[in-house]
């Protein structure tokens, strides 16, 4: 029984699994914690990951390992290999003026032009989460720092440069073994996912000096090899490693109800949204993936939870109790403001309040409609870019939900399924560490609970859309 590790070097924590190459079994995992913030020494995460490797038994009997990361993030090295400074994470938005300012520098001043040309060159609009205006940022800041840069790696790319046996005082040769993938690689906003090539002069205009990056292989492809002798594979950004782990292929679209909501699809083909509310980004097997993201996910949930003062299995109950449409009630839940449609400013609302349907039940339930309406909306701006969606995996914390689910029937016009629990990330570098171990994906099944599309959604999106509509006039 050969065996494979998949590995998910999340925001938050590192995760290990080791599995089965051939049947996908899950032999044994384990896990640790990373240190909170949006900037982080990268050697954290090597010292989670030992722990975490630890925590599952090691890699000694492990024929072939593959990483899935956090996407975005800016690890700088400088010639000898040393990391220069720490890591700027994609959830640091110190270069939001430096993305308006490379989108209005494109567009000669006109930031339609500039949204444009980065589309056409890139397939996403530069935003602060980008690695590509952390190095502008970088530049403009700490000049000394940005001129020692003599190479640019992202979370993933390190950490399987780390298990190689690289890393600080590696010189030039430790550089010239830095791999990555497309799907990371389509995430800086300096590489083409169409073309499937970085754009030196993006990286010259933003740092002042075109630094190494690390080679892009293919997705069956060998990264590279620990020293006890395991290939390492490609690895992969967070979101194509889910993809892998659902066994998400074309058509399929899955939604993720985190803290946050995220829509993204297995397409055959390239995005390019000039509005920027859908990223052009690749996927792990060749394809593309698309993707958009939603602020207001499972904190509506809680934060109705918390106003009724009930459990979440209560606030479910609640839910479920009512009516589809909760008797009238609209809740548009721009609670943090809104990225998909791009409204940052925005607030939630409530709507069609009436003394008959002013109940926890209809409460509960429209809270839940309203951000399955959202990630509908989300849905849409991909449809929009030409995806084909034929069916919807749920995925994330919320998706274990009996009220969201009955809602995606009704609200989606799609069926889907619901996974069972489980790490998505590193189920899918396991999955891909296998394909390069053998030759090909392997046909591990997925389990879950499937949902067939209802024949109407009694009006609630229109009434949704119609609402939320009203911010945009």
């Amino acid at each position: 029984m050969a065996l494979v590790a998949g590995i998910d070097s999340s925001t938050q924590s590192c995760k290990v699994v080791i599995r089965d190459a051939d049947t996908g079994l899950l032999v044994r995992q384990g896990r640790a914690s990373h240190p909170d913030g949006t900037e982080i020494h990268p050697d954290a995460w090597w010292d989670a990951l030992q722990q975490a490797i630890g925590h599952a038994g090691g890699l000694s009997d492990v024929a072939a390992v593959s990483v899935g990361g956090q996407q975005h993030g800016m690890v700088c090295l400088d010639r000898d290999g040393n990391v220069i400074r720490p890591a700027l994470l994609w959830n640091d938005t110190r270069s939001a003026q430096a993305a308006v300012d490379i989108i209005a520098e494109a567009g000669n001043g006109d930031p339609a032009a500039g949204a444009r040309h980065w589309v056409d060159a890139t397939g996403t609009v530069p935003v602060a989460s980008l690695t590509l205006t952390k190095l502008r940022w970088l530049a403009e800041n700490e000049p000394g720092n940005a001129a020692r840069v003599a190479a640019v790696c992202l979370p993933h790319d390190w950490l399987s440069w780390r298990l190689a046996g690289f890393g600080p005082g590696s010189g030039e040769a430790g550089l010239a073994a830095l791999r990555t993938d497309r799907s990371d690689a389509s995430g800086t906003g300096y590489y083409s996912a169409a073309a499937g090539e970085y754009l030196p002069d993006a990286l010259e205009k933003a740092l002042g000096h075109v630094p190494r990056l690390p080679a892009v292989v293919g997705p069956l492809d060998i990264a590279g090899k620990t020293p006890a002798g395991a290939l390492i594979g490609p690895g992969a950004g967070d979101n194509a490693a889910a993809a892998l782990g659902v066994g998400a292929g074309v058509g399929d679209v899955v939604l993720s109800l985190g803290t946050s909501g995220t829509v993204f699809a297995v397409s055959s083909t390239p995005s390019a949204d000039a509005s920027g509310l859908v990223a052009g980004f690749a996927d792990a097997t060749g394809n593309y993936l698309p993707l958009a993201c939603t602020l207001n996910a499972t904190r509506i949930f809680d934060a109705t939870a918390a106003l009724l003062d009930v459990t979440l299995d209560e606030f479910n109950a609640l839910a479920l109790a009512a009516s589809p449409g909760a008797g009238g009630l609209t809740l548009v839940p721009y609670f943090d403001g809104e990225r998909t449609p791009n409204l940052p400013n925005a607030t939630g609302s409530l709507h069609g309040l009436t003394r008959e349907n002013f109940t926890p039940e209809n409460l509960a339930r429209a809270a839940v409609e309203g951000v399955v309406c959202s990630l509908a909306d989300g849905l849409a701006a991909l449809q929009a870019q030409g995806v084909q969606a034929r069916r919807i995996i749920l995925i994330g914390g919320g998706a274990q939900s009996p009220a969201v689910q009955q809602a995606a029937s009704q609200l989606l016009g799609l069926p889907g399924i619901v996974p069972a629990p489980g790490e998505y990330v590193a189920d899918g570098a396991a999955r891909q560490a296998a394909a390069v171990l053998t030759g090909a994906f392997p046909g591990w099944g997925t389990e879950g609970v499937e949902f067939t599309a209802e024949a109407s959604d009694v009006g609630i999106l229109a009434s949704y859309r119609r609402h939320a509509g009203a911010y945009a006039a």
